[in-house]
């Protein structure tokens, strides 16, 4: 398999690439830079390699614990780490998860010991929905689309050249769909 190394090339060679499909596509600069910034992000720090002590999983360093259970619960490669269809989504899902849970933790400590009142689970989801809102208002209609692309495409660059290396070793992929 290609070492984290390869990886880090392969993402920073394609960003390029993927901006100027994008740009092509859009004629859009806020759609272009969103999701190459995506892309990046999806390639150096997303990727599908969070579920094994790699260079992906340390850059997060000490926010890292995030990605315990994810790693516990996933063996390398396997279809809900390393799949092109499930990959990505399945770790925005968990990260949308493990941050709201990690927010609403600091929100219940905060207000423990300042003595302020929690705020219910109803107020919680309004406020992720007021701040997509505004993310769509500020930055575009498209912008959160473009940005989950752009994390799709740069994890699945990372997705297509392990399958060329496992294509190459064994002559099959199929582990990765």
């Amino acid at each position: 398999m290609p070492s984290g190394k390869t990886h880090d090339a392969i993402t920073i060679l394609l960003a390029p690439v993927a901006a100027a499909i994008c740009y092509v596509s859009t004629q859009s600069v806020s759609i272009t830079v969103a999701l190459t910034a995506a892309f990046l992000f999806g390639g150096l720090m997303f990727g599908p390699d969070l579920d094994t002590f790699s260079k992906q999983y340390s850059r997060w360093s000490v926010l890292r614990i995030l990605w315990f259970p994810y790693r516990s619960c996933f063996k390398h490669r396997s279809r809900w780490s390393h799949g092109l269809i499930f990959g990505t989504l399945f770790r925005v899902i968990y990260f949308m998860g493990v941050l709201s849970v990690a927010v609403f933790i600091g929100l219940f400590a905060a207000a423990a010991y300042f003595g302020g009142t929690l705020p219910d689970l109803q107020s919680f989801a309004e406020t992720w929905q007021k701040l997509g809102n505004y993310t769509r208002a500020n930055f575009g209609a498209d912008v959160l689309a473009a940005v989950f692309a752009g994390m799709w495409t740069g994890a699945a660059s990372h997705t297509f050249t392990d399958m060329a290396g496992s294509y190459v070793k064994t002559g099959r992929v199929t582990e990765f769909l």
